[in-house]
């Protein structure tokens, strides 16, 4: 993110709106997961896993997993992977009581064979997304306590700062290039970050025009919902396109916009 005031933040989106960010297929192929173990049987389950994610990340278009064929090449997706890499998570911890190694936590890097995978996405009718424009991310919270604020990069809350590592994470988990304005730069746009300014339609479509593609939303929590409410717009050159979801914890309320926007993005049907 710049750090020069608002007129390098847009300054930088317009360039990465005439200048798209192209994915290296080194890391558009590789997915994480977590498995319990490293033996075939939880090997296969997390390749599957990672089947299911790297189909998203390299077409942006989450409705490919409601394809067949998608949970028909799970049961085999090994013979789409290239290379994999297991790394204990507890490395270094003794096994102890009666523990195996089967239930000791690992990180599953899986890298997919690019010719293979795009032949499979062929026959779901899906193609990979390269090219992918920096989106800044606008979003109002109205927490519990009903306290109303803006989520910036550099806001010192530990709530914020868990609200940003999970919308960090799900932007990372697709390969959407993304990026929150400071405190600062809210004030220079006209938001105030202490305040849930992002309620207001005008302020938010000025900022968007100015820096290109933004996506803007508001998450609020609801005793009735149980749960995160959240309403997302993706605002930009192209009309305006909103979704939702409610009743749910915060990283998925993320989740939903960060899966909403790439599949606006990458030339999808709308969410």
């Amino acid at each position: 993110m710049p750090r020069g005031g608002m007129r390098n933040w847009i300054a930088a989106a317009l360039l990465a709106m005439a200048l798209p960010c192209p994915a290296a297929a080194s890391d558009l192929y590789t997915v994480n997961t977590i498995t319990s173990g490293t033996a075939p049987e939880r090997r296969d389950i997390g390749f599957a896993q990672c089947l299911r994610d790297v189909v998203v990340r390299v077409t942006g278009n989450s409705r490919l997993l409601n394809e067949p064929r998608v949970a028909e090449q799970a049961s085999h997706a090994g013979d789409l992977i290239a290379s994999h890499t297991f790394r204990d998570r507890m490395g270094g911890i003794p096994i102890h009581d009666e523990q195996g190694s089967y239930d000791r936590p690992h990180d599953l890097t899986c890298v997919f064979d690019e010719g293979k995978l795009d032949a499979f996405l062929a026959t779901l009718g899906g193609k990979p997304w390269r090219d992918r424009p920096l989106v800044m991310a606008v979003v109002a919270i109205r927490d519990m306590k009903g306290t109303g604020t803006m989520l910036a990069d550099d806001s010192p809350d530990p709530r914020d700062g868990d609200m940003r590592t999970a919308l960090l994470a799900a932007a990372a988990r697709l390969a959407l290039p993304l990026a929150l304005p400071t405190r600062d730069e809210l004030v220079q746009a006209g938001l105030d970050p202490a305040a849930m300014a992002g309620t207001n339609p005008t302020r938010l479509d000025g900022l968007a025009k100015a820096t290109g593609i933004a996506l803007t939303g508001t998450v609020v929590w609801s005793d009735k919902d149980l749960g995160w409410v959240a309403s997302w717009q993706l605002a930009g050159p192209a009309p305006h396109v909103s979704w939702g979801i409610s009743g749910i914890g915060f990283d998925d309320a993320f989740r939903n916009a960060v899966a909403g926007a790439a599949q606006v993005l990458s030339g999808n049907e709308a969410p």
